[in-house]
């Protein structure tokens, strides 16, 4: 194979890679943006990143919060201190996944209605579940502890955890890779800013990074040089943003070698569908950071 035609299969195992990370992510997402999640306010967790912070890290126990802010990476360690432990002492992280799963199962059932039941739907929970459920969790902690988690019996169960599994396996990948590069949970928030996609306000409100710290991290990449005074990309930094992406899509390879390029584009294709259902009756933000800022 020439040169051309290896720059042709690169190209398009990027795309796959991104457009699998983009469907199972949002599909995942549906946990943070579904009306029945605010239910976690009646039994004990109001705030919604209390709640957050405690479904999503649930799966590891009951450990200190450094640890959760080491799992989490990007958030500011001051958003986990204020919800771990003290999360804890009203519900278990046993009873806060049973809720989770009882409410994600209540909005799909909501959202997709008969379709729940599509023959299409059980296809894609067993493509995304082929694929995932025995990757390696060496070195993803967050991943790991998701994926000891028993499988529901219901195929859209199936499908929202597989889909969460795969979104934590990118993430902890994408993780190791920004550490790799030397770029820290705040830093990279600036860098994807150098980049136009996010900004100072949306990052405090959503990580809870104050302005004086994203200035001081967005220093520290203009003394790196790779970003501009006015945080823009210098071209070392659109580099760095490159690299750091390509590391990722090679470190989350491995589901989809289980699975094989034919089923990767299968999943891909019988997904898409209600994944699009969940952005247009659920609320779900198609890109990242959301439009719409959670409450």
């Amino acid at each position: 194979m020439g040169e051309a035609g290896r720059d042709e299969v690169e190209d398009h195992e990027r795309r796959r890679a991104r457009t699998l990370a983009r469907l199972c992510s949002v599909f995942h997402n549906l946990s943070y943006y579904c009306p029945e999640m605010r239910e976690f306010a009646a039994v004990g967790l109001p705030e919604y990143w209390r709640a957050y912070v405690a479904y999503r890290s649930a799966p590891l126990g009951p450990v200190p919060a450094p640890v959760v802010t080491a799992a989490f990476y990007n958030f500011s360690p001051r958003v986990i201190e204020a919800a771990i432990p003290s999360a804890w002492d009203r519900l278990t992280p046993a009873r806060v996944l049973d809720l989770r799963c009882e409410l994600i199962d209540r909005a799909l059932r909501r959202i997709l209605g008969p379709a729940v039941d599509d023959a299409a739907l059980a296809r894609a929970a067993s493509l995304a579940r082929r694929g995932i459920e025995r990757s390696d969790a060496a070195g993803r902690v967050l991943f790991a502890a998701h994926q000891a988690l028993p499988w529901p019996e219901e195929a859209h169960g199936q499908l929202f955890r597989a889909a969460t599994l795969w979104r934590e396996h990118r993430g902890d990948g994408h993780n190791i890779a920004l550490a790799a590069a030397d770029i820290d949970g705040l830093e990279c928030h600036v860098l994807l800013g150098g980049k136009g996609v996010v900004t100072r306000e949306v990052i405090g409100k959503i990580r809870g990074w104050t302005a004086q710290e994203w200035d001081a991290a967005q220093q520290r990449l203009v003394k790196r040089g790779v970003l501009e005074p006015d945080g823009r990309f210098t071209a070392a930094g659109r580099v760095l943003h490159a690299d750091i992406e390509a590391h990722t899509d090679t470190l989350s390879a491995g589901p989809r070698r289980a699975l094989g390029a034919d089923d990767c584009d299968e999943l891909i294709e019988v997904l898409e569908p209600y994944v699009a259902r969940l952005v247009e009756h659920g609320g779900v933000p198609s890109s990242w950071p959301p439009k719409r800022l959670p409450r």
